[in-house]
């Protein structure tokens, strides 16, 4: 399941939101990757996400992957919303 999303948030995906969506995908059984102009990080991995670079009105595309990649995926587009 993949989903496109525009980053509302003023400063991007930076430490703290970082940190919740590591946190959030970590709690769910199927892997996570968020891409951005050409880069690709594991939502489980802090550093790889923050060095993305993603800022303000940026897409980024997510991407999950396995058995349970439909309600994963439904989670994970609830919390960009609620919190990117």
């Amino acid at each position: 399941m993949t989903f496109n999303y525009v980053i509302k948030d003023e400063v991007g995906i930076h430490a703290r939101p970082a940190g919740e969506l590591v946190k959030k995908a970590k709690e769910l059984s199927s892997r996570v990757t968020v891409s951005c102009n050409g880069k690709s990080a594991d939502a489980t991995k802090l550093m790889a996400l923050m060095s993305l670079g993603v800022k303000k009105d940026m897409e980024v595309t997510v991407t999950v992957e396995g058995d349970n990649a439909e309600a994963d995926g439904a989670q994970m587009k609830v919390f960009f919303e609620a919190n990117l």
